[in-house]
């Protein structure tokens, strides 16, 4: 079901906590990942990242002189993509409430030579500091499932979006054939974590990030969410039998 400010708990992964706290533990655990967190996205999907991130790129649709905001953007993949398109005559802000994955995505963007028409913005997703209606198009890549109240980032996302524009939300999401599903579950609890202590020395961190991915709303679910935000035609895209959706909506 949507979740709604009035509960006084929420999850932390598997971990039932008050809901003033989430904020806090997930903001740990990015600090803790920033400084490899690239590194670790393409160990763990084998690159395919990639992929998801370009098919949402695509589906974006970002023109020359469009405003877009990128929502717990940490290192910028999905931004540096939306600059090149949006050109000298578009902006792009890249904005995440963790000031080290920001960092990291300022320097990593910087490096890549992607200046100049993009900005950052320390910006907690359920309370976006922007003006209504001031971007073309908005998106969060993988940022949404660690949000404490995901219906009032959709909610935020929708209210700073213009009128015919769009949200996309790139996340993890349920397998659609049961094989897989399996599968997926032994990789991620029995790989994941270890790998992640190997390469971060964290492996709690990443024990959290597998079972929040377990604890996020399905394609369905997500999709009324959006619905409720305001947003009208919402659908989705599974990727890889479903194991991550792209869903999009317009703002009427």
């Amino acid at each position: 079901m949507p979740e709604t400010s009035d509960t006084t708990t929420t999850d932390f992964g598997y971990e039932e906590i008050d809901w003033s706290e989430k904020k806090k533990r997930v903001g740990a655990v990015f600090d803790s990942v920033a400084g490899r967190y690239d590194l670790m996205n393409d160990l763990m999907s084998g690159g395919i990242h990639r992929l998801w991130k370009r098919f949402t790129v695509e589906l974006a649709a970002v023109q020359a002189g469009d405003q877009v905001l990128d929502v717990a953007g940490g290192t910028g993949d999905l931004a540096a993509a939306f600059a090149r398109r949006a050109g000298r005559s578009g902006r792009v802000t890249l904005s995440d409430v963790n000031e080290s994955m920001l960092e990291a995505g300022r320097d990593r963007l910087a490096d890549r030579g992607v200046v100049g028409n993009v900005d950052f913005a320390v910006a907690d997703a359920e309370a976006l500091p922007f003006e209504d209606a001031s971007f073309d198009c908005v998106t969060i890549g993988f940022g949404l499932r660690n949000v404490t109240d995901k219906q009032q980032a959709l909610n935020e996302m929708t209210r700073v979006v213009k009128p015919g524009g769009r949200v996309l939300v790139l996340e993890f999401s349920q397998p659609q054939y049961e094989a897989l599903d399996k599968l997926y579950e032994r990789y991620s609890f029995s790989v994941l974590p270890r790998l992640g202590r190997f390469v971060t020395g964290d492996e709690d961190a990443y024990r959290y990030l597998v079972e929040s991915i377990r604890m996020h709303p399905d394609q369905e679910t997500l999709a009324g969410m959006m619905r409720e935000a305001g947003l009208d035609r919402v659908d989705w895209y599974d990727q890889t039998g479903g194991i991550v959706a792209v869903h999009r909506g317009y703002r009427p």
